[in-house]
């Protein structure tokens, strides 16, 4: 998608890449996040207003240290290294770095030397986050020490001429209370952005990018009754009306009566919309797999056969609406630089290389939070914007070990009651993404004076605001106490149920 301002943030491999992008997006300001090894020929295609180096775990003077091509700072665009970041720009400038007497971690306290530009309104004492081991020994020529700490005397520094910034401390993070205000003063009086990047604009632009790519086509929209698929045929079907025909596909792997809640409510929508019975078809695919990735891949190449059937049946058929997400690519796909791939997700690394239809993916480049402005501003019903993520492989990936249709039959109405006591509760509104898992384990236990051997229910649920990072949701004890009581007595072959309180990271919000 084309914008009128984006700032690029070149990722090192930190923990804290994903918040500097939502950062500056909640400036207004459209971010995203490239390795940091791009070409300065990708760097001219994409002009961005600023460039952000990340943070990063590694050291800039070992040997395999991740850096720029050295020709990224020579280019004339404003430049602010964060962490590791700065002791990049430090290094290349003809600095040099080294191990910290003493590593840093945590709140100091900041004294800000030149308040001009970068720190421009903030006084002259500013708290921040550290976290480092190496620092800065020796600024590069031409730049000045514009801030420090008493563990770190150079902790800000500035070009005399040119706009390049480094800053050793982490303002992207809630513990630096004044950081978003520092980022402001680099993305406007640096980069010089207006900040006019919003849900309406994002709409608008891509409404009339669709129109335009898609001409007279037809387009299939994979609808699932979710925030992320609603929104995205939403915005299709503003931008190709008639020509877009939804499909629902019952994979048999979803939650308790929620293929009928889902052809209920859209019989009645402006778009075409058809029902796929799939749910035998999927489940003989899955038969005997217990591996997390292999599952994702064979639901995801169902899907796109079944698409691809019914694009067949219906003719003239060439594109296929997704409403894959940035965290589904940055999960998916390590082309961030050093950082792992974390799982493929159905619609990203587990699509065949191959497809007759061409993928049209509007939320892309979105968070979960910016897809609920997205929609609201096309006018989806609050009910719909206000359900929780369901994963596109279903219950397949909260079904550890092989799933079949008893398994499903414990797992569903497991998860129901969890929904029912929660929504019931006045919880729901308030947490992120709640769902059961079962595990591949039985326990003893004794149930009407007779020793049982069954199944163990998990609870997950988390708060979170985009689903990069997350933190299990203090429900309160006789709220899981009474959802507790009620999976054990109502569903059958289950006789213990545990809740889970990982964060993540380290954990993923999913098990699978």
């Amino acid at each position: 998608m084309e914008h009128l301002e984006r700032i690029l943030i070149l990722d090192f491999g930190s923990q804290y890449t994903q918040l500097i992008a939502r950062r500056v997006r909640e400036l207004g300001v459209f971010s995203e996040i490239r390795p940091y090894s791009i070409s300065p020929a990708e760097l001219a295609q994409i002009q961005p207003r600023g460039i952000i180096l990340s943070g990063g775990p590694a050291s800039v003077y070992g040997a395999e240290a991740p850096l720029p091509e050295p020709a990224l700072l020579a280019q004339d665009i404003p430049l602010l290294g964060i962490c590791y970041g700065l002791q990049v720009i430090g290094q290349l400038c003809g600095g040099e770095v080294g191990r910290a007497p003493q590593r840093e971690y945590g709140r100091a306290e900041l004294q800000i030397d030149e308040t001009a530009t970068l720190f421009d309104g903030l006084g002259d004492f500013l708290t921040v986050w550290m976290s480092h081991g190496d620092h800065l020994t020796r600024i590069p020529p031409d730049f000045r020490v514009i801030a420090h700490t008493a563990n770190a005397p150079i902790a800000a520094i500035r070009h005399r001429h040119r706009p390049l910034y480094g800053i050793q401390f982490h303002p992207e993070v809630v513990h630096t209370p004044r950081g978003s205000e520092l980022l402001a003063n680099f993305v406007f009086k640096v980069c010089g952005c207006r900040g006019d990047w919003n849900a309406s604009s994002f709409v608008e632009r891509t409404v009339a990018e669709i129109r335009e790519r898609v001409g007279g086509e037809q387009v299939l929209c994979a609808l699932s009754g979710g925030v992320d698929s609603t929104v995205a045929a939403a915005l299709v079907g503003r931008a190709v009306s008639r020509q877009l025909t939804c499909i629902f596909v019952d994979t048999g792997l979803l939650r308790e009566n929620e293929a009928a809640e889902v052809c209920s409510f859209y019989r009645n929508a402006d778009f075409e919309f058809r029902f796929v019975d799939a749910g035998e078809r999927f489940l003989s695919c899955l038969a005997g797999v217990t591996d997390p990735e292999q599952k994702r891949k064979i639901i995801g190449r169902e899907f796109i056969a079944v698409f691809e059937e019914e694009a067949a049946r219906l003719g003239g058929v060439g594109y296929l609406v997704q409403g894959t997400l940035y965290p589904d690519v940055i999960e998916s796909v390590s082309t961030r630089g050093p950082s792992a791939t974390i799982k493929s997700h159905h619609n990203v690394g587990g699509l065949p290389e191959k497809m007759r239809l061409r993928l049209i993916e509007p939320l892309r480049e979105l968070f979960k939070d910016e897809v609920r402005r997205a929609g609201r501003e096309l006018q989806v019903p609050p009910f719909i914007l206000g359900r929780h993520p369901f994963p596109g492989p279903g219950l397949a990936v909260r079904i550890l070990g092989e799933i079949t249709p008893e398994r499903l039959a414990i797992l569903k109405p497991a998860d129901r009651i969890f929904m029912e006591e929660l929504r019931r509760s006045g919880e729901y509104d308030r947490i992120w993404q709640a769902f059961a898992v079962l595990l591949p384990v039985q326990t003893v236990g004794v149930m009407g004076d007779e020793r049982t051997y069954e199944n163990v229910i998990a609870l997950r649920a988390v708060t979170s605001m985009d689903g990069m990072t997350a933190d299990w949701a203090e429900i309160p004890r006789s709220l899981l106490a009474l959802i507790s009581n009620r999976i054990i007595n109502e569903v059958k072959g289950v006789n213990r149920v545990v809740y889970d309180i990982s964060s993540k990271p380290p954990s993923t919000i999913e098990w699978e």
